[in-house]
């Protein structure tokens, strides 16, 4: 599986709206990849949302785009205890997001790290995992130790 680093997780996001989660984990992006603004990255995730919500159902959203110019595909996480309202398919409130960006020319790694996350969050005992670990190391050695993810 991509790695997903420490510094990319945030164990408790602070914003309550759909608009707001995306600006946090732009955010985070942007300073992880210091190559796009908090701006650019933001749109590129509100164009993807305006085809459909990439809230997947069962609490998960895996907000996602290609953007040209990023070198390699990046990974953040971002969890909200409360859960909040992201037009997710079965209507429930979402608890973890995995923002997922790739290069816009890698579309078959880009499929397959989708994939891959999307294994991950299904799983209903990483998921559990996700939701009850204290450390932003726990939940990166559960994105490093999923099974079957390549």
């Amino acid at each position: 599986m991509l790695p997903l680093k420490k510094e990319s997780i945030i164990l408790e996001l602070k914003a309550t709206t759909k608009e707001g989660i995306l600006r946090e984990l732009a955010s985070m992006a942007a300073v992880e990849c210091g190559r796009f603004t908090e701006e650019v990255l933001y749109h590129v995730l509100l164009e993807r949302e305006a085809v459909g919500s990439t809230g997947v159902g069962n609490g998960v959203a895996i907000p996602h785009g290609k953007i040209e110019g990023l070198s390699d595909i990046l990974l953040c996480f971002g969890r909200s205890r409360a859960g909040l309202n992201f037009d997710a398919i079965d209507n429930r409130p979402v608890h973890l997001f995995v923002l997922l960006l790739s290069p816009a020319e890698k579309a078959t790694e880009y499929l397959q790290a989708l994939a891959g996350v999307s294994k991950i969050l299904k799983n209903p005992t990483i998921h559990q995992q996700l939701l009850d670990s204290t450390t932003k190391e726990g939940i990166a050695a559960l994105f490093a130790a999923a099974p079957g993810v390549a």
